[in-house]
């Protein structure tokens, strides 16, 4: 079985349009809430996203090529261009055909289908864009990103809702260890801060009504009412370690292990003893031939809302056993909302640069303790400490967990 490292990365997020800004922000706990600034939000509850800012489309691709890509796809190429570029992969010495993408979106274009729906009914079906489905469906992120830069092999989309890129990741994985692909470059990306995306969410009562910035988006805080909805893409270059070592290529970590199951429980609630996102961390676990008393640091999903944080932290204990309480867990979503189907590619960003930089960044905004989430969370501020062994979670709508294991890379 081919091992699996990670040679280059990508973001476009709230909180910096590049893996070092968004890195550095996190560590000075910098919040990427504010006013949407979309649509008018007079009649909606939820008045805050966390937009992505200043992200200039034609650093990245051609405008005529940008006009054919909703925003969603625009992020995925702009990340999966920083990711190549920071692999150092040439294209003109690689075959195409062992190059894949698994760079997936859990909605698509709800602007397409909002803008055309409006066109429909205003001016009847003969007036609508011949581009409508390909502008739409979910699947573009990775055609574009393929198209854009010549990449041949396996590209595929996993939508599991907000697990969608750690799953996107775990199967490009699977892949590369199964000699389907040598390398694949692999994530998500989102946009949905549209008036159906908010007004759905909202209706579900998944989001935060909060007004304040800074008491928005607080997982595992006693006071948390929901999340904050977010944008951008996280894309990061997987590669086989032979061929990482065999052109010399920067290596960042290793990627060991991943889990995946189903709570098979209800749509949109986890599995309330938490057994089935604690059986993927186990999964992962095993994958890696790891321990639980090893692992060192937890990217937990934390989306802030009271039954994921309350459930999660029931299946870090489920899984870790005593060593739950001796881990140091965050929610990267703290800082940047929830970024649907771009969150585990994100997030997975973060774990690689906590690993290579030896920090664990805080969970802002965490100030009154949960009696029941009574884990470490990282509050306050960040901790400098070695990195060796972490695990990212990922939970989505119709009970999906997703979980990855990285690692310290050694030879």
């Amino acid at each position: 079985m081919n091992r699996v490292v990670v040679t280059g990365m990508g973001a476009i997020t709230p909180i910096g349009n590049d893996v070092d800004t968004f890195w550095d922000s996190l560590k000075q706990k910098k919040i990427g809430f504010g006013p949407i600034t979309y649509f008018d939000t007079t009649d909606y509850k939820a008045k805050l996203a966390a937009e992505v800012k200043d992200f200039d489309v034609k650093q990245y691709m051609d405008p005529k090529a940008a006009r054919r890509m909703e925003r969603f796809s625009q992020f995925a190429v702009a990340a999966a261009r920083q990711a190549l570029e920071d692999s150092g992969l040439d294209m003109e010495k690689e075959d195409p055909y062992r190059v894949g993408v698994c760079v997936s979106s859990g909605i698509g274009s709800l602007q397409a289908i909002e803008r055309e729906y409006v066109k429909l009914l205003e001016k009847g079906p003969g007036r609508i864009n011949p581009l409508l489905v390909p502008l739409m469906i979910s699947n573009m992120a990775a055609g574009n990103v393929s198209i854009q830069f010549g990449l041949k092999g396996k590209c595929i989309n996993v939508v599991t809702a907000c697990a969608t890129g750690t799953h996107s990741i775990g199967e490009a994985m699977r892949s590369i260890q199964h000699g389907e692909a040598e390398v694949m470059v692999a994530g998500g990306s989102e946009s949905s801060i549209t008036p159906l995306g908010v007004a759905g969410f909202t209706s579900l009562t998944a989001l935060s009504t909060s007004e304040d910035p800074k008491r928005a988006s607080i997982p595992f805080d006693a006071e948390r009412n929901g999340f904050i909805m977010g944008e951008g893409a996280g894309v990061v270059v997987l590669e086989s370690l032979d061929h990482a070592k065999a052109r010399g290529a920067k290596i960042y970590a290793e990627l060991a292990g991943y889990g995946a199951t189903c709570d098979a429980y209800h749509i949109t609630s986890p599995a309330e003893d938490g057994s089935g996102a604690a059986k993927a961390m186990e999964y992962a676990m095993a994958d890696a031939g790891v321990k639980p008393e090893q692992i060192d640091y937890i990217n937990a999903h934390g989306t802030s809302t009271h039954h994921n944080d309350l459930f999660e932290t029931k299946a870090i204990k489920l899984a870790l056993g005593d060593h739950a309480y001796k881990v140091k867990i965050n929610s990267t979503k703290s800082m940047i909302g929830h970024l649907l189907g771009a969150a585990g590619g994100v997030e997975f960003i973060a774990c690689v640069k906590s690993i290579e930089d030896g920090f664990v960044h805080a969970t802002a905004g965490l100030l009154v303790d949960d009696p029941e989430c009574d884990l470490d969370y990282t509050k306050g501020s960040g901790v400098s400490m070695d990195v060796k062994y972490v695990l990212t979670n990922s939970l989505g709508f119709g009970g999906h967990n997703a979980s990855l294991l990285l690692k310290k890379y050694e030879e």
